[in-house]
């Protein structure tokens, strides 16, 4: 893998550790945060399946409460192809929920030598497979969701679900994997999220389950490679941490064996279903 010639510029592009934070172990126990969910597994569903919202979590659905009355959101368990739309709520913080329109538009395989041409990479992430999944996402809710990851993992073959990782630098071939500054009500972008697959492993589809008792709803389509140059056609900034260094950036916390591992470089808190 190429170098950069001054010791600075090396430390500033190292990508260290990803792929331990990054593996999730489906049906883990899992602690809540804020909003209520349900018990169980949530109705199964196909098609265009939906619930609708009334200010409290729905029985079978495992929303958060606090969707505002009127919004029909997509059912837990519904199975979509790429393309299809969903509407979607969840909570970015204890005191914050968000409703998206999401459409998970393409995935791309990629390879660590087309896309991550430059980067020091440690043996642990050498053994991934990359990939990179187009999104867009229209803020359906009242909420400015500025700044908030967006709710989405990969889904690999294993059965594991995988974590986007996030950079504190400009990773071009792939970004931005976060919602804009500001993003009021109504208004949409283009998301690019990047998922290293552990042990080499396969990348089958998308999934939103922001809680362990979600049912998930699941986006599955053709993988098609990546195009000549490297680029999945997203454009923006990515996520940027104070320390200016490429990081993978979980957004939550995990009881999930094994334990996230860390480095200087990565910031790892485990597993974002709270």
């Amino acid at each position: 893998m190429a170098r950069h010639g001054s010791s600075s510029r090396r430390s500033s592009r190292r990508l260290h550790a990803l792929a331990a934070g990054a593996l999730l172990v489906a049906g883990t126990a899992l602690s809540g945060c804020g909003g209520s969910s349900s018990d169980g597994n949530g109705d199964a569903a196909s098609g265009s399946a939906a619930v609708s919202a009334s200010g409290t979590a729905t029985s079978a659905g495992g929303y958060p409460t606090g969707v505002p009355t009127g919004i029909t959101l997509t059912s837990p368990g519904t199975a979509l192809q790429l393309g299809q739309a969903a509407t979607v709520a969840w909570q970015p913080t204890q005191k914050l929920v968000g409703v998206l329109d999401v459409t998970v538009t393409a995935v791309h395989s990629t390879t660590l030598r087309k896309s991550f041409k430059g980067w020091e990479l440690d043996e642990a992430t050498k053994q991934t497979a990359p990939y990179f999944v187009t999104a867009t996402v229209r803020n359906a809710g009242r909420s400015d969701l500025a700044g908030a990851a967006v709710p989405l993992y990969g889904s690999a073959a294993s059965g594991a679900l995988v974590e986007a990782s996030t950079f504190a630098t400009d990773f071009k071939p792939c970004s931005p994997g976060i919602l804009p500054t500001p993003f009021p009500a109504g208004a949409s972008a283009q998301v690019c999220l990047v998922y290293l697959v552990p042990a080499a492993g396969t990348l089958k589809g998308v999934s939103f389950r922001p809680t362990e008792a979600f049912a998930p709803i699941a986006w599955t389509g053709a993988v098609t490679p990546l195009g000549k140059g490297g680029s999945s056609g997203a454009t923006g900034s990515p996520s940027v941490a104070p320390s200016g260094v490429p990081s993978g950036l979980p957004s939550g916390s995990t009881t999930a064996s094994p334990a996230p591992a860390g480095s200087p470089d990565v910031h790892m808190s485990g597993s974002p279903l709270r």
